[in-house]
């Protein structure tokens, strides 16, 4: 059975992401209590179904506590399970509680809203440290659709290094975990004939690689990402994510990620997003 995650804090696009694996065959069921998952999971292993996504978040209550061992209950019996985490701001997710006009979920009269999101980080960061982690907060929603699929598509084995470019002005990732600046290196914003272009077009990539600066630190980030990626698989990390960013998030940033995500293609499953280009 391939067998989905989907979890993270209210307002960060869980059910979009949910709709996504419905329409591409996966049974799923939202608000699932946690303490049913593994009767469910057995129940339509069982059954027959291949392809099961599942909707778990602090509307479980007091038993969200458990779902790491139900987790590990399950993948003893030989299921595999891979977890999605979707996060954002907190001025973003106040944004819109206020746009929508919901209730949180923690509400209870008495908590802010703030006080409400800050809480369900605390309750749910022992999950948030199983998984693959998706920050929504400007993120449209038919770019959230294309790397739910990329990571639904991904091969679910062994540690997957996922390289992401952004822009500074535009704030660091959530979802990052070592985080790279790029914005000493040569910027093709200040040619007129290459401000236009991206990282991805062949004029960018002929100015950068032909930069020496650039080079060298494509080789260093390549050798510091290499020597580590050891510790991070003894610890029993299924995701690792390298953050590249410059100023824009448009050019040199978009054009290291590309490189990177070349070169270490070949040895393990690598995902790749473009945050500024999305």
């Amino acid at each position: 059975m391939q067998l989905i995650l989907i979890t993270g804090v209210s307002g960060s696009g869980k059910s979009v992401a949910l709709d996504v694996l419905e329409d591409s065959g996966f049974y799923c069921v939202d608000n699932l209590p946690a303490k049913l998952m593994p009767e469910l999971v057995n129940f339509l292993s069982t059954a027959g179904y291949r392809r099961v996504a599942l909707s778990i978040d602090v509307r479980s209550g007091a038993t969200l506590a458990d779902l790491p061992q139900h987790m590990e209950q399950l993948q003893r019996g030989g299921i595999g399970i891979r977890v999605l985490f979707l996060e954002a701001k907190s001025e973003t997710l106040i944004k819109r509680f206020s746009e929508t006009r919901r209730r949180h979920p923690l509400s209870d009269g008495v908590l802010t809203l703030p006080e409400c999101i800050a809480r369900e980080r605390e309750l749910l960061a022992e999950i948030a440290d199983l998984a693959h982690h998706i920050d929504t907060s400007d993120l449209a929603p038919n770019a959230l659709r294309t790397w739910v699929k990329d990571f639904v598509g991904l091969a679910g084995t062994g540690l997957t290094l996922l390289f992401e470019s952004f822009g500074f002005k535009n704030g660091i990732p959530l979802d990052a975990d070592l985080v790279f600046d790029a914005r000493c290196l040569p910027n093709p914003h200040y040619d007129p004939k290459l401000r236009p272009h991206t990282g991805k077009d062949q004029a960018i990539i002929d100015f950068l690689g032909a930069s020496p600066d650039t080079r060298n630190m494509l080789g260093d980030i390549q050798r510091f990402v290499e020597t580590w990626l050891p510790c991070f698989n003894r610890d029993n990390r299924a995701y690792l994510t390298v953050a590249i960013g410059c100023t824009g998030g448009r050019h040199r940033s978009v054009y290291m990620v590309d490189v990177l995500a070349s070169r270490f293609g070949a040895q393990m499953p690598v995902l790749v997003r473009h945050r500024e280009l999305s």
